[in-house]
């Protein structure tokens, strides 16, 4: 009766990082990483790209390659709207009306070069960086700091970049 209930304990809420500067932040992103959503199953080359629009929203354009280099490209235009004036780490991303998905900044080195996406359900996460790839001790980190914010380590899949 008692591991019933442990395991029915409420989750430590998702913390984010302090604060975003949304300018630094927009851009593009190549995902370097991650616990993947049915759409991004098989996808190769995925970049996350944001601009801050004049009204506060953020749109954003998410394409991959599908199965392959060489797959056929999609491409997705959520629109993102922060939640946390604060801190700018608090987004809702809209990708069906009127449904808005949790999406939090909970790790953003100084340099805006390296991130971490995820969601208070951990169900998904993404790491994501300015270049197509990283040095192997920092991507064993970033998924260490996955790891400490209560996600299964084994579910995170690299996503194939290839660039020329």
């Amino acid at each position: 009766m008692i591991a019933l209930f442990a395991g029915c304990a409420a989750r430590q809420p998702m913390p984010t990082v302090d604060f975003v500067d949304l300018d630094r932040f927009m851009g593009d992103w190549f995902v370097i990483a991650n616990i993947p959503t049915s759409i991004e199953e098989g996808a190769h080359n995925a970049v996350e790209s944001y601009r801050l629009a004049g009204d506060g929203k953020i749109e954003t354009t998410f394409t991959f390659r599908e199965g392959g280099f060489d797959g056929k490209q999609k491409t997705y235009n959520p629109v993102g709207y922060i939640r946390d004036k604060q801190t700018n780490a608090e987004w809702g991303m809209q990708f069906i009306w009127p449904f808005r998905s949790d999406f939090r900044i909970v790790h953003l080195d100084d340099d805006y070069q390296v991130t971490i996406i995820g969601r208070e359900k951990r169900d998904y996460v993404w790491i994501m960086a300015r270049r197509p790839d990283l040095p192997e001790e920092t991507y064993e980190a970033l998924l260490d700091r996955v790891a400490s914010l209560g996600y299964d380590r084994a579910k995170v899949l690299r996503v194939p970049q290839q660039w020329p």
